[in-house]
Parts: structure tokens; C-alpha cells; sequence
């Protein structure tokens, strides 16, 4: 097998070849990170895929992903390590599922996390993040009932800290952070009493209730660079200890292993590898494509989400 720093420069020789631009979410492993052009959250990827000039675009994340990418970018060509990469809110929420709740409930404005399909996206009023979920619900008149999907954890959180309560939740989880049990936590802060938690709103309300701070993956490690506490419990996926330990240097950070997998990786973002990354930017697939039709529709929601200041 070739050498680590080979295969990352025939990347770096591929992506100058393409004029590819490399996206690449907290969550990946640290080797892929180092060669990104831009890490963050959802919502900071999705504002930096509107933002591209290039002709490739490879997305390091799930697939929901890559396809807001190339809705945003639809003259783009947008590749992926591996199309299996998916995700278990994806699964949880079809647009079948959600044609026929508009059916039934014409009066609902729908508020569909942006960890959905591109054809549940295109059903929606307006996407959120978990980074501006608040903002986003905060933003529908409240006399307007809302049926908030497909994380029942995120939605839960987010009506709590907006008091709207003429709001349906989704039934969908996310298979890392749902997985966490309060215990685990409770256990931790013992071990680790001088430690502050940090969670990602994906978890329960009982991991909730237990954080000193809540927010997206983005927001947590703001959080922690301001903070002056000398360690941090994290409630969310382990991949981001390489950007808290770039942006905290000499802090500590504590990742809890959750009851599904007995660790804290989400599987499907461990799917992608630098030998895939660049055997997509060699073939230029797996690729993304949509129709026009469906970009056209799911723009709407998308740009309503995004021109939320």
C-alpha cells in the first residue's frame, strides 16, 4: 500500500489538475482534513460551496452533503469518496413520507434539517442547520404550526429554546449521538470534575440537560477556544478533536463512547479514505447529479435558510 504522504500529494496533483476545491467536514479523519480547502459544519460548508469558482468540487462528508453542494453549485461537477457514504436521518425521512404530510397539512411550514435527502429538501418551506435551527424556526410567524424533521432530538432542543409550541417533531436519530445515555456522562464529569461538557443538539434531552454549552459541531469548538476551562467532555462525533486541539492548544478533550458502537465514530463518515478521495478526483466519480427540476426546487428552501443572517 503507498505511502500516506504519497497519496496525499498525488491529491494535492489532482486537484490542481482539476481545479478542485476540496470541502471536507469536522468529522473526517485528520489526514483528509489536512488537505481541505475548507473544514467545517453544514452550515459553514454550504455557504462555502455557494462561494466556489472552480470546476470540482470534492465533498469529504455524506452524501446529503455533496448534493447541496452540486445544488448550489449546478454547472459544477461535485464527487465523492464513496456514494454509500449516507446517513441514518437521511433514512428516517422519505419524500414520499413528507408529499403526503403536506397533503394532509397544507397549513404546516416545513422545517427540514439539512441532514435530509435533496428530495425532502425540495418539499421543504426553508432548511435549518443545527447551528441556526433557533434562528430558522424563530423566523415562521408563530401563529403558523411547523413540522420540524427528521432529528426528533435537534427538533425537541430547538422548540425548547424557541417556546414554539404549535410544533410537530419527526421521529428520525442520528445513530452516534442518539446512542449516548446520560450515565455515560454522569460518569465522566466524576472522573473529570474540573472538565465542562459540550453536546451537539443530536443528542438527548438527558445528555442536554447535563452540557454547559449546546451547539452544532462549529459553535463547540468556538465555545471551546473561548473558554477558560483546562478540559471539555464531548457530546459529538471524535473527528472534531483534531480542530479542538489546533484551535485549543493545551487544553484537554474527553470523547465518550455511546451505547450502539461503544465508540463515538459516526460509520459513515469513516467510509471515506484518501485512496478514494483520490481515485474520485482521478474519475471523477462517484459523481452527484440532479435534475434541474429538482435544483430549481430545492434552491427555495435552501437560499431561504441562507440569506438568514
Amino acid at each position: 500500500m503507498p505511502a500516506v504522504a504519497t497519496i496525499a500529494q498525488e491529491i494535492l496533483e489532482l486537484k490542481k489538475q482539476r481545479n478542485a476545491t476540496l470541502l471536507a467536514h469536522h468529522y473526517q479523519e485528520p489526514e483528509i482534513q489536512d488537505l481541505a480547502d475548507v473544514i467545517g459544519d453544514s452550515l459553514e460548508l454550504a455557504r462555502k460551496a455557494r462561494e466556489f469558482s472552480g470546476n470540482v468540487i470534492a465533498f469529504c462528508g455524506v452524501w446529503f452533503m455533496a448534493e447541496t453542494a452540486k445544488a448550489l453549485n449546478p454547472s459544477k461537477i461535485v464527487v465523492v469518496p464513496d456514494r454509500e457514504a449516507g446517513c441514518s436521518l437521511v433514512d428516517a425521512c422519505t419524500v414520499e413520507q413528507v408529499r403526503e404530510f403536506r397533503r394532509t397539512h397544507p397549513d404546516h411550514a416545513i422545517v427540514s434539517y439539512i441532514n435530509t435527502s435533496i428530495e425532502v429538501k425540495a418539499e421543504s418551506d426553508i432548511l435549518c442547520t443545527s447551528r441556526n435551527a433557533v434562528k430558522v424556526v424563530n423566523s415562521i410567524p408563530p401563529e403558523r404550526p411547523i413540522l420540524f424533521l427528521p432529528d426528533r432530538n435537534l427538533g425537541l432542543w430547538t422548540q425548547k429554546e424557541t417556546g414554539r409550541r404549535n410544533m410537530e417533531i419527526w421521529q428520525g436519530a442520528c445513530i452516534v449521538h442518539a446512542t449516548w445515555p446520560a450515565r455515560r456522562v454522569v460518569e465522566a464529569k466524576a472522573e473529570h470534575p474540573e472538565a465542562k461538557v459540550a453536546a451537539h443538539p443530536e443528542c438527548p434531552e438527558s445528555v442536554l440537560a447535563l452540557a454547559d454549552f449546546v451547539g452544532s459541531t462549529s459553535a463547540i469548538v468556538d465555545w471551546c477556544r473561548a473558554s477558560k476551562a483546562p478540559g471539555f467532555i464531548i457530546m459529538t462525533e471524535r473527528g472534531v478533536s483534531y480542530t479542538l486541539e489546533k484551535e485549543s492548544p493545551g487544553k484537554r478533550f474527553w470523547f465518550l463512547p455511546n451505547d450502539q458502537c461503544n465508540c463515538s465514530d459516526c460509520p459513515y463518515m469513516k467510509m471515506n479514505t484518501l485512496e478514494k478521495l483520490r481515485d474520485c478526483l482521478l474519475r471523477l466519480e462517484p459523481r452527484v447529479e440532479l435534475s434541474a427540476d429538482l435544483i430549481e426546487k430545492a434552491l427555495v428552501p435552501l437560499e431561504r435558510m441562507l440569506a438568514l443572517k
